[in-house]
């Protein structure tokens, strides 16, 4: 990398008084209205005095993530998330992070995913079954918990397999139930999450010498590096962690705000209930091949990770001197970037604010300049990304074709600022069973 001359380097416009930054509505307001005034990078000083640059270049964005990756570590706000769940594969960084990312690859193969259908499917069965009960009585359905409890009970089941009914219930109440009522993933949880250590080591211990099943847990067990050595139980527990809680809440989310884009937007629910129809038109299987070809369901998704990415805030911070296309990098800065603010920009997306999956037709063509990274990019893309489109197309593929939604509230839920986004407020949904 060729270093930059600090009497020559360029710098970014930006404000001369101090900007604080977290993960809050307060800082949204801050990025966007630092953007109207200086424009697509700005270059700030933190209380702290450590220089950041807020990035909306969709050319810079690549290179940091992809091309540059190597020249940047895990940013702020990711120290709390350590302190939470340890030091798994989201938040480590360096030799670390390479030694465990090339043993959980092996685990999120296709042909291990497409086994996963099955737990989705058991998942979505339960809750056809409750949803049908109170279709019949003309009750309400709170989606926002719904969608919260399928995906935290699909995660656990696919990690832990039998053990998640005989352990996690032994006291009759689900320890790993906080994940989804605490959102907060403020420090006090910390003893929280200790019991949840002491819960998945007392199962590892069992699991090294007993039988082993067909799940996340055994996979990442049996899981080598290239010297052949395992994860040591501390690890291996930060792993489970940072798996339970990533893979929860990003399909959580994602589905809470599906259901509600959908339910206001007539015809894009038909023209889902039409490629259901033709591709399983008198079942309630679902296979690779039918998910494979949801092809519409993904534009959906796609169009609803625009909108309402879960990671609506990125950070890294330079460890060396880089380039963008306008302005020098020095060591030691750190990067914010917003997937929610670049994939809302007019320039990139016409009529930016509307709900249109036909953008992501594949008739449809784009410059690889458009700013998507709702799972970021790069070699470090979320590895579960594959693992959560199968889910959300098993739950919407056997759900939305047998109960119509109703809307309780006319009002848009605003989206939450917090370590990842959700909706300020419940959404409630008054189903109906279809013919």
């Amino acid at each position: 990398m060729i270093s930059v001359d600090s009497h020559s380097l360029r710098s970014p416009p930006g404000p001369n008084y101090p900007v604080q930054l977290n993960v809050d509505a307060k800082t949204l307001a801050t990025l966007q209205e630092l953007r109207a005034e200086y424009g697509d990078t700005i270059r700030l000083v933190k209380p702290n005095r450590r220089v950041a640059y807020f990035v909306n270049e969709a050319a810079d964005v690549r290179n940091i993530l992809v091309k540059h990756h190597s020249t940047y570590i895990k940013g702020p706000g990711f120290e709390r998330i350590k302190m939470l769940l340890g030091n798994g594969l989201i938040v480590s960084d360096g030799d670390i992070w390479r030694r465990s990312r090339r043993m959980i690859q092996p685990s999120f193969s296709r042909q291990h995913m497409h086994e996963m259908i099955k737990v989705m499917f058991r998942c979505c069965i339960k809750i056809l079954d409750r949803w049908s009960a109170i279709a019949s009585q003309a009750g309400a359905i709170n989606i926002t918990e719904e969608t919260s409890d399928f995906a935290l009970e699909v995660i656990l089941i696919s990690i832990l397999g039998s053990d998640y009914e005989s352990r996690c219930f032994a006291n009759g109440e689900n320890p790993f139930a906080f994940v989804r009522s605490d959102t907060t993933r403020e420090i006090s949880a910390v003893p929280k999450f200790h019991e949840l250590r002491m819960i998945l080591l007392e199962i590892i211990e069992t699991r090294r010498s007993g039988k082993q099943s067909f799940d996340f847990l055994s996979m990442y067990m049996k899981a080598t590096d290239k010297d052949g050595v395992g994860y040591s139980d501390k690890e291996l527990v930060d792993e489970l962690l940072i798996l339970i809680v990533a893979g929860y809440e990003t399909a959580a989310s994602t589905l809470n705000w599906i259901w509600f884009l959908v339910t206001k937007h007539p015809v894009v629910e038909q023209q889902l209930l039409n490629e259901f129809a033709r591709l399983s038109p008198h079942s309630l299987a679902v296979n690779p091949d039918d998910l494979a070809n949801m092809t519409y369901t993904q534009q959906v998704i796609d169009e609803t990770l625009r909108l309402y990415p879960p990671a609506w805030l990125l950070t890294r911070r330079a460890q060396h001197d880089d380039k963008l296309l306008n302005y020098d990098v020095p060591p030691g800065t750190d990067i914010y970037i917003s997937p929610y603010i670049l994939q809302r920009m007019d320039k990139h997306w016409p009529h930016p604010l509307r709900f249109d999956p036909t953008r992501f037709a594949a008739t449809r063509t784009h410059s690889n300049s458009r700013p998507y990274f709702p799972f970021s990019l790069g070699p470090r893309r979320c590895i579960g990304e594959y693992f959560s489109f199968l889910e959300m197309k098993t739950h919407l593929g056997l759900l939305l074709p047998r109960f119509r939604m109703t809307l309780m509230d006319d009002g848009d839920p605003e989206p939450e600022m917090g370590i990842l986004m959700r909706s300020a407020r419940d959404i409630m949904l008054r189903p109906t069973l279809r013919n």
